[in-house]
């Protein structure tokens, strides 16, 4: 008698721990991964140029626009004694391409706001999807939007008389440096969005942008800034990350010239702001989320 109940004991066993693991097999295949459900927003994103190049002409326009008029109107910065290079472009594509690079980063906040406001957003966050992937999605994006950037300003900065006298290691630190602030500008924007829901973010997104990359080394070196711009500068990472985007550009016998200080300088900045914009932009989705 106990041999028969214990026989049907292990046959109950079985039977019910077949079904939890179809049954956890089954929600698995529904909680679609992270990495497939990013690629599915960066298309998405990316259709949207076409759809709207209006949201990202300006990205492109924006380092153009700079790289041009900055190199024609201060071209005579150059001729100081002991300026870092001769050749105004390669001073200032470095500062058109961040510019560019933070607002391909800030314009997925901008599609975020939209989102929201037409409800599409709540669709997304009842999906089966981990919540990560909706900050890996609009990173991917703008990452993907930075590369066509670039493949488009720095041949343009070539023709206006633009060199890497640093070679391709220098064609490596500009896109480092352009790429680490396109993800600092995700985790920004994306973080603005979650909290104010509406478009009175864009214009915080927007100002925070020009503060931060203009109060820094952006026009002129370090050692010409005086006052509060030095003061400032000298504390805002922005300052190392242009280090970094440049050092590639400036004159073979200048002492920033693929300096290792500068390298570390810029890493360290990308991934300090990086890790804290992606972190305030996950809890701004928490709170959506509740």
């Amino acid at each position: 008698m106990h041999r028969r109940d214990d026989a049907r004991a292990r046959r109950l066993a079985r039977t019910i721990g077949g079904a939890v693991t179809t049954i956890e097999f089954r929600a698995e295949s529904l909680h679609t991964s992270t990495i497939a459900v990013g690629r599915g927003l960066m298309l998405r994103g990316l259709r949207t140029i076409r759809r709207m190049p209006s949201a990202f002409i300006p990205s492109v326009a924006m380092p153009v626009f700079t790289m041009i008029a900055f190199s024609g109107t201060y071209f005579a910065i150059t001729k100081i004694p002991g300026f870092p290079t001769n050749r105004s472009a390669n001073w200032f594509m470095p500062l058109g391409i961040c510019f560019g690079s933070a607002f391909s980063g800030i314009g997925l906040g901008f599609s975020t706001i939209r989102d929201i406001e037409t409800r599409f957003y709540e669709r997304l966050l009842m999906a089966p999807v981990p919540r990560r992937a909706l900050i890996v999605g609009p990173l991917f994006t703008a990452w993907s939007r930075t590369l066509i950037l670039n493949a488009f300003v720095i041949p343009m900065g070539l023709l206006l008389g633009a060199r890497f006298t640093g070679g391709i290691l220098g064609v490596l630190a500009l896109l480092t440096a352009s790429f680490g602030i396109a993800t600092i500008s995700v985790g920004w924007g994306l973080g603005l969005a979650f909290r104010f829901r509406d478009m009175r973010a864009a214009a915080i997104m927007q100002l925070t942008v020009f503060v931060v990359l203009y109060v820094s080394n952006a026009q002129m070196p370090m050692w010409l800034l005086s006052g509060w711009v030095h003061s400032a500068a000298r504390f805002n990472p922005a300052t190392n990350i242009l280090r970094l985007a440049r050092q590639g550009l400036v004159s073979s016998s200048a002492p920033d010239h693929m300096a290792w200080s500068n390298t570390w300088g810029g890493l360290a900045a990308i991934v300090v702001m990086a890790s804290v914009t992606l972190a305030f932009a996950r809890r701004g989705l928490d709170k959506l989320d509740k």
